[in-house]
């Protein structure tokens, strides 16, 4: 179904939008398009540019959107809860920087562990979609054939303490990085989906 879309899609002429050329609505919506429907409104919006992460909407809920980077193969949007920025913000800065994964994951962790970082106190979503690049119709302005994944950060959560196993087939949750500052319940959707489904 998706592979007929798509060869619709190209037969017409369509070719996927860059962040450049979309309007602030259109980057909006790509962007909060993780978000359950009763959080899109409040949401704040960040999008990529030269300048680095710029805000385009403040927020009222709490939650902060990054929309896709430009020039990629693949379409990307994230949201978090905002009590997750001092972990999202420093991974942004190492990696800026240069650091590689295990670098960032290192840094992150000597100084979540050394209170240097804050970390959460309680449970925080975050909400993604991931796909092809041409995942977000500009027109419409919906998503479809993107893999939606849900993770609820609990710092330091274990195992024993949460009763989540290491691992569980597609579709089920299970606790990644148990014992870490970033360890979180990792839910993957068993098919692809989207706002536009």
């Amino acid at each position: 179904m998706l592979r007929l879309a798509l060869v619709a899609m190209l037969a017409a002429g369509f070719q996927p939008a860059s962040a450049q050329s979309l309007t602030a609505r259109q980057q909006i919506a790509a962007a909060v398009s993780p978000l359950p429907d009763e959080y899109r409104e409040g949401a704040e919006v960040r999008v990529l540019s030269d300048e680095g992460w710029q805000t385009i909407r403040e927020g009222t809920n709490g939650l902060i959107c990054l929309n896709d980077a430009p020039g990629d193969d693949e379409f990307h949007a994230a949201c978090y809860h905002n009590s997750l920025e001092p972990f999202m913000e420093r991974g942004r800065e190492l990696r800026s920087e240069g650091h590689d994964d295990d670098t960032v994951r290192r840094i992150r962790e000597e100084e979540a562990r050394s209170g240097r970082l804050d970390m959460p106190e309680q449970s925080a979503a975050l909400y993604s979609l991931t796909g092809p690049a041409d995942s977000f119709d500009p027109q419409a302005m919906t998503v479809s054939g993107a893999t939606p994944l849900y993770v609820v950060y609990m710092p330091y959560a274990t195992t024993e303490s949460t009763g989540l196993p290491g691992s569980a087939p597609r579709g089920e949750p299970w606790l990644m990085n148990p014992g870490m500052p970033w360890a979180h319940m990792m839910l993957v959707a068993p098919e692809t989906a989207g706002n536009g489904d």
